[in-house]
């Protein structure tokens, strides 16, 4: 039965499969929904049995947390134990992006709470964003001296560069209805779960043909993932490689002061 056959035994998200529509909830509570090895993984495979076994796959938070990027704790952890922290490698995380936009299933971004950073990344490659109106979206990368390299490929193509360049700048969060407004939320209200049931009515009116083929056309018609994939590798692996911003990353953890508070 594959990976989909059970909700249990994995550390950082949860899956249930309803029929043709898979359900992938990142939970990693403890620590925000930030995204590390482990989920990257876990994610992954389960995307790789949904391209045969579902034609619907929506991704999911926490009412609170949506997904807030990064785990800095990990890095401070790595920065303190004996001054460096490895670096993680982020093609993996950049490919399961590009699974959300180019897989054989409808992919749909449910948000409840925050998301930021990261979490931008997971929203902005699926097809579909739907949210509730208390939803808040940030990219606060460029606080630590870090830039959202990976996340801006498919960022922009949903919002365009201005906006796209505007939320990394600012570093502001934005609120649901702004979301709606770039393009980044395709519908919004408070009560989200009623809104997606509506969306997941009437998109399994489709065939697992038809959405393999129209994503399939989608994918040659504009193939940003490939063509954007070099460069923003590389300008994660630049920044994740100054020690200053590791330092500045690991000095937030431990006394939350930002990097132009304090001494």
């Amino acid at each position: 039965m594959g990976i989909l056959s059970h909700t249990t035994g994995y550390e950082t998200i949860k899956v249930r499969l309803e029929e043709d529509i898979c359900f992938i909830q990142i939970h990693r509570p403890e620590a925000n929904n930030a995204i590390n090895d482990d989920l990257i993984r876990e994610f992954s495979e389960v995307l790789e049995q949904c391209e045969d076994r579902a034609k619907i796959v929506v991704v999911e938070g926490t009412p609170e947390v949506f997904c807030f990027g990064a785990d800095f704790k990990e890095i401070q952890q790595g920065v303190e134990n004996g001054g460096r922290y490895q670096e993680q490698n982020p093609e993996p995380l950049y490919d399961l992006w590009k699974q959300l936009a180019t897989g054989p299933y409808v992919t749909i971004a449910h948000v409840r709470g925050k998301a930021n950073a990261g979490g931008i990344g997971f929203v902005a490659a699926c097809d579909l964003v739907l949210c509730e109106e208390k939803a808040v979206f940030s990219l606060s990368e460029l606080l630590f001296g870090l830039m959202p390299a990976c996340v801006m490929p498919f960022l922009i193509r949903r919002t365009g560069f201005s906006r796209a360049n505007y939320m990394t700048l600012m570093t502001q969060p934005i609120p649901a209805k702004q979301a709606q407004e770039w393009g980044l939320a395709d519908a919004c209200e408070a009560n989200s779960e009623n809104l997606l049931r509506k969306h997941l009515l009437r998109l399994r009116l489709l065939s697992k043909q038809a959405i393999s083929r129209y994503k399939r056309y989608l994918q040659r018609l504009h193939d940003f993932s490939d063509k954007a994939k070099p460069h923003a590798l590389a300008a994660n692996i630049e920044v994740f490689s100054d020690q200053q911003n590791l330092d500045k990353i690991a000095r937030f953890v431990k006394t939350g002061q930002f990097p132009w508070e304090g001494s």
